[in-house]
């Protein structure tokens, strides 16, 4: 009798299982991805610049149509502070899965940028409605994280009209953290302000020393680089060049301490 009574159990449980493996096959789950979004600076010749991030908003190909990512850190950010490897960690959410055409950053009204101490308003005509487009075209899969950096290129994100007046048209280069690598370093002496700048046939990635002298190039495509380090001409220090710099997929390419040669 005991032997059929587990016998009961036995064959019930199998049952069971047998009939949720059915139903998990006939209604599958979507799914979410992780998404982060960071923001970080390539230079530009100005005192500071300040934007006011309110939104960031994905938007699907398809029927998915476009999301807000809801709480984000909005505020407004110093783009020139973001350098030596400092970003800013915008967003950190769950999302649908899909293929993601573009991120757009919805700016508010408080945006600015400093030229020789003076301030001046940045206008920026549509980002406050339709937000500053990033094409990404990504693919997000459930239960994977996603982390992006949005690369701000100040330098040529900055039209000065023939009024007087300063306009932002973006130039914002997108790059998954997981699929690029990074080159970090620092120069000596310490405090030396210079602008570092990778760069091979196809792509160009620069970024500023942070007051210590440290610098830190974020999304760097793998592939073979050459490094040029422009130091501030007041600091009397001449430009050095490094060759063959390898970065992969993934990894850090660590240059270490760079002793920079007197004029």
């Amino acid at each position: 009798m005991k032997t059929l009574f587990k016998f009961l159990i036995a064959a019930l449980v199998v049952f069971s299982q047998v009939a949720c493996n059915n139903d998990d096959d006939s209604t599958p789950q979507k799914g979410e991805a992780k998404l982060m979004v960071h923001l970080t600076d390539a230079p530009g010749d100005y005192d500071a610049v300040f934007v006011d991030v309110q939104d960031v908003m994905i938007k699907y190909s398809g029927e998915e149509g476009e999301v807000s990512l809801g709480e984000i850190e909005a505020g407004v950010y110093d783009l020139l502070e973001l350098t030596g490897g400092v970003t800013v960690l915008l967003a950190d959410h769950d999302v649908p899965t899909g293929r993601i055409s573009q991120i757009r950053l919805v700016l508010g009204d408080n945006n600015s940028v400093v030229v020789d101490g003076q301030t001046h308003d940045l206008q920026t005509p549509s980002a406050q409605q339709s937000g500053l487009k990033i094409n990404v075209n990504q693919d997000v899969e459930a239960n994977i994280q996603y982390e992006f950096i949005l690369d701000f290129n100040v330098e040529e994100s900055i039209v000065v009209q023939g009024n007087g007046n300063y306009l932002l048209k973006p130039v914002i280069r997108a790059s998954l953290l997981n699929e690029t690598g990074s080159i970090s370093g620092s120069l000596f002496p310490i405090g030396i302000t210079a602008l570092v700048t990778a760069s091979n046939n196809t792509d160009t990635i620069s970024a500023y020393t942070n007051a210590d002298g440290e610098f830190y190039l974020h999304g760097v495509p793998e592939g073979t680089y050459t490094i040029t380090i422009e130091p501030d001409i007041s600091f009397g220090f001449a430009i050095t060049s490094i060759i063959d710099v390898v970065v992969l997929q993934g990894q850090i390419t660590t240059l270490g301490e760079i002793e920079l040669d007197l004029l």
